[in-house]
């Protein structure tokens, strides 16, 4: 059965008609603005900041046009990815009836948005080598599914998932696909963005928080059909994306050899910190990681993550997320960053080794 957009949407946003703001209206960039109820005196800043920002993000998305081989109108621009996130639900997924799958241990704001909008979760947990257990989510797959969640790199894992899987996946089911790529420019696999013309439910998400260091600028990428991208500005907030994040992003998108450098520091870092916590005996496993984290096991997981931080190094405990059972994620920190984590990890450890001998006497 071929993949049909106008029967996964909610039929009320099919119908909806989209808040037309003052610069949809108009789109010049000369006159005398008297259409917006903006301040014409401009700004308590020094900055001219009284107008409002473009709507549709002209320049910015043109110039991501360019760098990610993505067309303008198949790209939207969210708060962060966790906008498009919930826009994907209010889209699709009728409150109390309608369900998504999410593939756990995943990013924990899939399950948060679909709470908020009132969606049930089905949860096909990863296997034990954090890949997708294909058969499983098939299974689960009812009338009612409309989203399925694939985060790849994996947080919290840090691993690839297997693209076979994904791409049975996006052949057998009928509903939207999304692919959370937060971590992509880490990992040494292609982004799916590139296969947007053949799968028409997928939909990529990215973002400029990790890799690029924009994170306190909240800017979050959605590739997918021009259809689908069309109904996520429908109803998006007319002006989500500030001016001055605009502003900012378009310059920092010039500097793509400075992400080529930190990607590549952060990369070997990354090998740096795993050979340092391999060389300790208490460290019980190191998953293999695309991203720029490490998911690590160690003994008693929860209290050495309070005596990290009493150490003043902090540290991510998911020692109770599903398989992740006394597991700390270890963001890659610079070189002083990790030489301070690993003396401060093996410090507690070697505390904790001592502390259990003295029991057992």
């Amino acid at each position: 059965m071929a993949f049909e957009l106008t029967k996964l949407l909610r039929p009320h946003i099919h119908a909806l008609k989209p808040y037309s703001s003052a610069r949809d209206e108009y789109t010049g960039k000369e006159g005398i603005f008297l259409d917006a109820n903006e301040n014409p005196l401009g700004s308590v800043s020094s900055k001219p900041f009284n107008r409002y920002p473009d709507p549709n993000q002209t320049a910015l998305k043109a110039r991501l046009s360019e760098i990610k081989k993505v067309a303008a109108d198949q790209i939207f621009l969210g708060n962060g990815s966790d906008e498009a996130i919930d826009l994907l639900f209010r889209a699709f997924c009728r409150p109390g009836i309608d369900n998504v799958i999410i593939l756990p241990p995943t990013y924990g704001m899939y399950e948060v948005s679909a709470g908020i909008n009132d969606t049930r979760v089905v949860k096909i947990p990863l296997s034990a080598d954090f890949q997708i257990q294909e058969k499983k989510v098939l299974h689960a797959i009812d009338d009612n599914t409309k989203i399925i969640f694939i985060c790849s790199p994996n947080n919290p894992s840090g691993n690839k998932l297997n693209r076979e899987s994904i791409y049975k996946l996006l052949k057998s089911f009928n509903g939207l696909l999304v692919i959370d790529e937060a971590y992509i420019d880490f990992s040494d696999e292609p982004s799916f963005s590139r296969e947007l013309d053949q799968y028409p439910n997928l939909l990529v998400l990215q973002t400029l928080s990790k890799a690029w260091g924009l994170a306190g600028l909240r800017l979050g990428m959605a590739f997918a059909s021009r259809e689908i991208i069309a109904i996520l500005n429908k109803i998006k907030p007319p002006y989500n994306i500030s001016g001055l994040t605009q502003q900012t992003v378009l310059k920092a998108l010039d500097n793509l050899h400075r992400l080529e450098e930190m990607v590549s520091e952060i990369k070997s870092q990354k090998t740096a910190l795993e050979e340092g916590l391999r060389k300790n005996p208490k460290v019980e496993r190191i998953f293999p990681s695309a991203a720029n984290f490490l998911l690590v096991r160690v003994p008693d997981a929860h209290k050495v993550y309070q005596q990290l931080i009493d150490k003043k190094i902090i540290v991510r405990d998911r020692s109770r997320v599903q398989q992740c059972e006394d597991c700390l994620r270890i963001t890659v920190g610079s070189s002083e960053e990790n030489n301070r984590l690993l003396l401060a990890l093996n410090e507690v450890l070697e505390t904790q080794a001592i502390a259990e001998t003295n029991q057992r006497k």
